[in-house]
């Protein structure tokens, strides 16, 4: 139980360094308005064209979900759940757990599925190179379209 506070200090103190260094950074343009990130993400998973703005946003969400000290937020769920179920069974000295004692189970999932969907968004970093970025032209009035890696 002691080890698991230790750790839960240690992943707390970092996940609190983190949020601080997300909250410094500036906002991008289309970062204000409803639904964007999915928005920008459904555009890169499945392929389709993108202004400059939403692959700025892409990318960043992209970024922000790929650093290692984005791990410590699912992982101080984590270990408050270890530390919830360890701490209910050494109280109980040996007697027969009740429910109770697993309701530490519901926020290690809630890590689980954390880490699943940081994971997945991560994944799609390869796709930035690959993305269609549209331009709008002012002079010709049609879209332009280019790559992402140009």
């Amino acid at each position: 139980m002691f080890v698991a506070l230790g750790f839960e200090v240690v992943f707390a103190s970092c996940a609190f360094v983190y949020t601080r260094r997300l909250m410094r950074l500036g906002s991008l343009p289309l970062s204000d308005e409803l639904n964007s990130y999915q928005r920008a993400l459904r555009k890169l998973r499945k392929g389709e064209p993108m202004s400059q703005d939403e692959w700025n946003l892409a990318e960043r969400i992209i970024d922000i979900r790929r650093s290692p000290l984005a791990y410590s937020v699912p992982l101080s769920f984590m270990t408050m759940g270890i530390f919830y179920v360890f701490g209910s069974l050494e109280y109980l000295h040996g007697h027969t757990p009740s429910e109770r004692t697993f309701l530490g189970a519901i926020p290690m999932f809630t890590a689980t599925n954390l880490i699943i969907q940081m994971r997945k968004s991560a994944r799609l970093k390869k796709r930035l190179g690959k993305a269609t970025i549209v331009e709008p032209d002012a002079e010709t009035g049609p879209l332009q379209f280019s790559s992402a890696s140009s």
